[in-house]
């Protein structure tokens, strides 16, 4: 009989503007038709969720339960919103990481006196992603010194999201190279050594008033790109093309986050993502059956015709 269930909540001009673009950004649709004043959302499914509050909740969440408006979100892709929500300068309430299942939740506090829980949906279909555990993971960051002022900061964000994941820091190798032009080569150099399993290539690239930067710019994607294709290698992209020296200082730790620190996170994922990929596949080569032979070989023998002899000639 039900048909939908609205949940009515009132703000501020201001609060609700940013509410909107946070929940667009995440992959809300938003109902045309609606005036500045007042907006509807619409997601994919919608749940009533009721539960009886236990002790295994802890109380930082349960004092978010009894003094804010919480809402529970599934979502397909956890890293996407925290770094969304971490860009807008929201503030992450309750971060876990399970150690079992590698699963990410957190609490985001919104305009509003909202608090989003977000959780990874339980999707049917088996997905295969790599985790973003970087224990036991070797790592290579090929550094520019070329707008060092910018590719420092970059660094620096990198070597805290390898730390944060878990890498050693005697397992991680950074070499520097003179600009932005030579870091296809000696990402390429370190992947065919075997020794690392992915490459962290940061970098940072100003437009000038000549086409230099459009050559330069093409010549370093295409050249990372395919070492990684080539060697096998994941390469992480932390190569800032910018308008402006603002634009990327906006991307070297300020409001628009560190784009190195989401470079190793990237790194981090894919050498993951390689390994679970070539387990699957051992996995499935081991039970394959064996083909191949001869036919007869491999009925039974109640099925195999018997041989008939010809009677000899009077």
């Amino acid at each position: 009989m039900i048909r939908s269930l609205s949940v009515v909540r009132h703000f501020r001009a201001k609060d609700l503007r940013a509410l909107a673009g946070f929940l667009t950004a995440i992959g809300f649709e938003q109902r045309a038709g609606d005036d500045e004043k007042s907006t509807s959302f619409i997601a994919p499914a919608g749940k009533l969720w009721l539960g009886e509050v236990g002790e295994e909740h802890s109380p930082e969440f349960l004092d978010i339960m009894k003094k804010r408006q919480t809402v529970f979100l599934e979502v397909s892709d956890p890293e996407t919103v925290w770094f969304i929500a971490h860009k807008r300068g929201y503030e992450i309430v309750s971060d876990f990481i399970s150690k079992e299942t590698g699963e990410h939740r957190f609490g985001i506090e919104l305009p509003g006196d909202i608090v989003v829980f977000v959780i990874p949906a339980s999707d049917q279909i088996e997905v295969i992603e790599g985790d973003l555990k970087g224990a036991g993971k070797r790592f290579a960051i090929v550094l520019s010194r070329f707008n060092s002022f910018i590719t420092e900061r970059l660094l620096q964000g990198a070597m805290d999201g390898l730390a944060r994941s878990g890498a050693r820091r005697d397992h991680i190798q950074i070499v520097r190279v003179p600009g932005a032009f030579e870091i296809p080569l000696a990402a390429r150099t370190l992947a065919e050594t075997g020794k690392y399993d992915a490459i962290i290539c940061i970098g940072c690239l100003l437009h000038g008033d000549t086409a230099h930067y459009d050559v330069i710019v093409n010549e370093v994607t295409r050249g990372i790109g395919q070492s990684a294709q080539e060697t096998g290698v994941p390469h992480a992209f932390g190569v800032l093309t910018c308008d402006t020296l603002e634009q990327a200082i906006d991307r070297a730790g300020l409001k628009m986050g560190n784009k190195g620190f989401e470079a190793a996170l990237a790194a981090v994922e894919m050498a993951n993502l390689k390994s679970a990929v070539s387990r699957q596949s051992s996995a499935v080569r081991k039970i394959r059956k064996p083909t191949g032979g001869h036919r007869s070989s491999v009925l039974p023998s109640k099925t195999r015709r018997p041989s008939r002899k010809r009677k000899p000639r009077a």
